[in-house]
């Protein structure tokens, strides 16, 4: 099937996958442009398990205070290199990030980073488990995942601190 250059410049927009992946994903669905997106996705997904083992040195440190200063986040997240944090992409991770730690007040990173004996409750206090806030259909997780494929590097996220005013 012959795809053509506005329908893989429009999945390229949607997606920020490569062009020839576009093409590839768009030729596999018979032009279906949800599809493709879907297949794309699923191809990040795979990339970012691949990429997980690598060493994360760089990345950056994002702030975020909450309207009304009642409410502020430090977050670190890693990335391959410093090319990479310094794309508008990875700021706009690391902002997303500072954004739902200050909103919804997880404990923990991860699953592993949950002390022997304690008790995490659910999901909630998992930051990596969490529903976006800005999109509930996806995990956090899913959007690191989202963005390893995207930026081509392993991502993870380090550590954050939540400061709220009387707590």
């Amino acid at each position: 099937m012959e795809v053509s250059v506005d329908t893989i410049k429009t999945l390229r927009e949607r997606t920020s996958a490569g062009i020839m992946d576009c093409k590839r994903a768009l030729v596999e669905s018979d032009g279906d442009l949800d599809k493709a997106e879907e297949m794309l996705a699923q191809l990040g997904i795979a990339s970012a398990a691949k990429r997980a083992s690598r060493t994360t040195n760089e990345g950056l440190i994002e702030s975020y205070i909450h309207s009304g200063g009642r409410i502020g986040v430090i977050v670190e997240i890693n990335c391959e290199t410093d090319f990479v944090a310094r794309t508008d992409e990875f700021k706009e991770l690391a902002h997303d990030v500072a954004m739902q730690v200050a909103a919804m007040a997880p404990l923990y990173v991860d699953s592993e980073d949950i002390p022997d004996g304690a008790e995490a409750g659910d999901q909630e206090s998992v930051l990596m488990l969490q529903p976006f806030i800005k999109d509930p259909t996806k995990s956090i997780r899913d959007l690191v995942s989202e963005s390893v494929g995207k930026l081509g590097e392993n991502i993870k996220v380090r550590r954050f601190t939540r400061f709220s005013l009387g707590e």
